[in-house]
This record gives C-alpha cells, structure tokens and sequence, in this order.
C-alpha cells in the first residue's frame, strides 16, 4: 500500500491512477499527517460494494423477523417522525 501526501497527490494523479490500475495497489492520501481518502481499484470498490449491500439486506432481514416491525405505519408517520 502506497502512502502519499494530499498536495504531491495532487501533482501526481495520473501515475496514482495508472499504479492503481495496473500495479493492483491501493493508494493511501494523507493530509497532515491523517488518512483522508483512498484510491482503489474499480474491482475492489465493486466488492466492497457488494459487501455492504449483503450487511444492508441481512440487517433488513433481522429487522423483519423482530415482531414489532411487523405493523404497518402509514407514510404520512413515517414523514412526520423525519420531519419531512
């Protein structure tokens, strides 16, 4: 893993980009010193993404096997519990 300064990053985007891409290395943006954002690759954002939306759908399931979210609430509550 490749740590980099925002501002050299910055300057450097294009060959970021290409070690990502073609070197299979994620690339780690620091700004003073703390972790902000990462580069990674197109493969490795869409697996994350599918993992996410595995915990989303059993975290949905574990909801719904909970009785009391059985009832129905009218969305006109739903929009007044959010303020909406």
């Amino acid at each position: 893993m490749v740590k980099i300064d925002a501002t050299k990053a910055r300057s450097e985007f294009s060959d970021l980009i290409n070690t990502v891409r073609y070197g299979a290395d994620r690339v780690i943006i620091e700004r003073r010193g703390k972790d902000v954002a990462a580069l990674v690759r197109v493969e490795d954002l869409r697996l994350l993404e599918a993992l996410e939306d595995q915990l989303d759908l059993n975290a949905a399931r574990k909801a719904l096997a909970t009785p009391r979210n059985r009832r129905r609430v009218p969305l006109a509550d739903v929009k007044k519990r959010l303020g909406l």
